[in-house]
């Protein structure tokens, strides 16, 4: 129960990342405030914030001790414990921030760049750089094509039925999508920062955003983006109650 609530606090996370992106689209917040960091700090501002953290660090521990046994099941494909191991390292990732903000030594602004730099001291730190964007670029079109495929469904147990199924159906579809988008453009950015060895280039999803923004008709596509993002929240609701684990 405590590893689906991970999904349901992972979904409020995503709709507060999709709401920022949506004021960064039409200019009433900066990019900077637009990633898990500006969102948690969301939280941490409103009545009771705190103990929605507080539980979100146990939410989402108990997501990362899930992953680790699936991952450590002998029944399941290398890839797909491989995976799971992946997902443990970010929901851990996501506690520990959530920690961070829970005791108030949280900060929304960025240190992507600093960390970057200091990978990028060591020897072979830039090829690092490079394959760690390649990665978040195929993860960006994982997300796009399990997506548009409705693969997401095989997450789900056959629970959903009716007017509910199909809203989870276009949910995930559209979240995904625009997920994957974001993810994409985040990788991108590493990539650059490997080929032109600046570590300024790198970033966090705040200058995913940023860069969509820059595009022609920008503010629109951020707009859809930060959309998605919100699906992809409600979505990962339906996710919380419906999950096959």
């Amino acid at each position: 129960m405590l590893a689906r609530a991970g999904y349901a606090v992972s979904g409020l996370l995503h709709l507060l990342v999709g709401f920022l992106a949506v004021q960064v689209a039409t200019g009433s917040a900066s990019s900077s405030e637009a990633d898990q960091s500006g969102a948690l700090s969301e939280v941490a501002q409103t009545p009771g914030g705190v103990v929605v953290l507080w539980f979100a660090v146990v939410a989402f521990v108990a997501l990362g001790v899930w992953q680790v046994l699936v991952a450590a099941s002998g029944t399941l494909e290398t890839s797909d414990r491989l995976k799971s191991a992946g997902k443990a390292v970010l929901y851990v990732a996501l506690a520990f921030l959530s920690l961070q903000f829970a005791m108030g030594s949280g900060s929304s602004s960025g240190k992507e760049e600093s960390f970057t730099a200091s990978i990028m001291s060591n020897p072979a730190g830039q090829v690092l750089v490079g394959a760690v964007g390649v990665g978040i670029v195929v993860s960006g079109i994982y997300h796009v094509v399990k997506g548009w495929r409705k693969k997401f469904l095989e997450d789900l147990r056959g629970n959903a039925r009716g007017q509910l199924g199909s809203a989870v159906v276009v949910l995930g579809r559209v979240g995904y999508i625009a997920k994957g988008v974001a993810l994409g453009v985040l990788g991108g950015l590493f990539v650059t920062a490997a080929l032109q060895s600046d570590p300024e280039k790198a970033g966090g999803l705040d200058d995913a955003f940023g860069t969509i923004a820059s595009q022609p008709f920008g503010p629109f596509l951020l707009g859809a983006v930060g959309v998605g993002f919100a699906a992809y929240g409600l979505y990962s609701f339906a996710r919380a109650r419906y999950a096959r684990m």
